[in-house]
């Protein structure tokens, strides 16, 4: 990855998608805002407890970094699930927002947002049909499939051949930190078989730590997703860099990672 600072809002981008006429991707990090501890500086959820005005700015610092208008993101209450929702308008301002952990638009100037603190960002963009996708994915939305089901709902909403795709893990809590109750392992051993024993390791002190990376990771080259950039990353131990849930004991807040085709990409 690339990191990357612009008028004192600091973000990363994938090598392989920054090269990419007409699309324009940010994982942001918790600097360059104005949110006050613990939720400094960059805060980008409303529902962490975070002061409102200070949430609306660092929004505007953020899209501004990348010179879009805030009217014009996409964004979706996150459930923890494989809903894809298809998104041909902005809804920044519809309350309630629609629940959905995957989103999807081949419309320029929609900009599809989500917010982090520990969960996987998984970025897609197909250059053939001129089509981008986002996905939220922790430990429940991986085991529900989350990537895999980005890329089945692309296909289906785009024509888009998963071959065709460009993939990104973002920065995500790491095997190095993430350690799982037992019914946690137990239920992705359920899921995918043999193949769960890869994602689960035991380290010193005991018990499983699931590698939420490689799981997703996994998962799109299921589904026949061949390039893919993987962050490799680790929140909890970046805290520094980025919001950690788990990290941070629960009090924190969550940094942004915004999708989109600019007007005229062709």
């Amino acid at each position: 990855m690339r990191r990357v600072c612009q008028d004192g809002i600091n973000y990363y981008v994938f090598e392989h998608l920054a090269d990419q006429a007409g699309l324009s991707h940010a994982i942001f990090t918790r600097h360059g805002g104005v949110s006050h501890p613990p939720f400094a500086t960059l805060n980008l959820s409303r529902s962490v407890g975070d002061v409102p005005e200070a949430v609306a700015e660092n929004h505007r610092r953020a899209t501004a970094t990348l010179g879009i208008a805030l009217e014009r993101l996409c964004t979706s209450w996150q459930v923890h699930g494989a809903q894809a929702l298809v998104l041909d308008q902005p809804n920044w301002g519809e309350r309630p927002l629609p629940q959905a952990d995957i989103l999807l638009t081949n419309q320029p100037d929609v900009w599809l947002s989500m917010r982090f603190a520990d969960c996987v960002p998984i970025l897609l963009y197909d250059p053939v049909h001129q089509a981008a996708g986002l996905a939220h994915a922790g430990w429940r939305g991986t085991l529900a499939g989350a990537a895999r089901a980005a890329v089945v709902a692309m296909s289906a909403a785009f024509g888009s051949r998963p071959a065709d795709l460009l993939a990104g893990i973002g920065p995500a809590i790491g095997p190095c930190c993430y350690r799982v109750g037992p019914e946690v392992a137990e239920a992705f051993t359920r899921a995918f078989g043999p193949e769960a024993t890869a994602w689960l390791r035991l380290a010193d002190g005991g018990g499983p730590h699931l590698d939420l990376w490689e799981s997703n990771r996994a998962q799109l080259v299921a589904a026949g997703v061949r390039q893919i950039e993987v962050a490799a990353l680790c929140t909890a131990h970046l805290r520094h860099e980025f919001f950690s849930h788990r990290g941070e004991r629960g009090r924190t807040g969550r940094f942004g990672v915004v999708i989109g085709l600019r007007e005229g990409n062709g």
